[in-house]
């Protein structure tokens, strides 16, 4: 039978990549794009040493286990033992999750997708039923989207709403910090730009925004005319369209910060496509807080490392 080791090799790195790509969403690590390709490259490398070397200790339950070792410090590094163990473990769940998703497909349907030409796209490793490349290549995808949208689901259920937690605002190199309130009512996105929408009020943004840049910005907002905006805030001034509660269209003036971080569960989770809905007004009488988070900065929030 005929080996293409090219097209497997290259099929296992975009499989690894999209697994790592899955644990990275899991446990929200900020790392580089070349670092998840450095760690695809790393996992693929067991297709060429199993198939010119079979008796090497790769081929071993020992030897694999080592070898996911060397994929997680290659795609996460090494900051502590219990971060390393926390993204090894996330790694093995994704990977079972994913193929054991594929295996339990194919045996429900049996050999209704076991397509073999000449034995070309037909792998069979030598007991039970054989499994198509072809249902491999289709149904790894699907099994994927799957996972991610389910664990989605989980993590925006499990967001324990109607919290407090600290927020740090960066503008201009200028950072100031302040209460946020996890409002699951929330769910205002900006229909151009796809970013969550958070609330802001007046007592904490004028600390980034002069008492007559305010009045102009609070003019635009009255009037919608865009030529009163400052000429300092032009490039991050952005005109988000929203429904009231009575039905009637509005609109909110909003602006986009350098980066936004919120304190969530003693992990910090760093934001950076986030827009800033200006409230002229305070959000409470109180004080207690100034800011309004989107649920959706909670769960997509990346965990900032230093």
């Amino acid at each position: 039978m005929t080996i293409y080791v090219d097209v497997i090799w290259g099929l296992n790195f975009l499989f690894d990549m999209m697994l790592l790509m899955l644990t990275q969403a899991l446990i929200k690590e900020k790392i580089p794009r070349l670092r998840l390709i450095l760690g695809a490259l790393v996992a693929s490398m067991i297709v060429p040493f199993t198939l010119f070397f079979p008796a090497s200790i790769l081929a071993t339950v020992y030897g694999k286990i080592l070898f996911s070792f060397f994929i997680i410090l290659s795609t996460f590094g090494f900051q502590t033992m219990y971060r390393f163990f926390k993204q090894l473990f996330t790694f093995y769940f994704i990977t079972f999750s994913v193929g054991g998703a594929l295996v339990a497909v194919h045996f429900l349907f049996h050999q209704s997708f076991t397509v073999s030409l000449g034995g070309l796209l037909t792998f069979r490793q030598g007991f039970g039923d054989p499994v198509s490349w072809l249902f491999v290549i289709g149904g790894f995808p699907l099994a994927w989207f799957f996972t991610k949208r389910r664990m989605d689901q989980h993590a925006a259920e499990k967001i324990r709403y109607d919290q407090l937690c600290p927020v740090t605002i960066s503008i201009f190199n200028q950072s100031y910090s302040t209460m946020g309130y996890i409002d699951s009512g929330n769910q205002l996105v900006d229909p151009l730009t796809k970013q969550p929408v958070i609330i802001c009020d007046e007592p904490f943004l004028t600390q980034w925004v002069p008492l007559e840049e305010w009045t102009r910005l609070k003019q635009v907002s009255d009037s919608l005319d865009l030529e009163k905006i400052p000429k300092k805030w032009e490039q991050r001034t952005h005109i988000v369209p929203y429904q009231g509660v009575a039905g009637k269209s509005q609109f909110l003036l909003a602006i986009r910060p350098d980066k936004l971080t919120v304190m969530y569960e003693h992990e910090p989770l760093e934001v950076h496509k986030v827009l800033i809905g200006l409230q002229f007004s305070s959000l409470t009488k109180d004080h207690r807080y100034h800011c309004l988070l989107h649920p959706q900065i909670i769960k997509n929030g990346a965990v900032a490392t230093a």
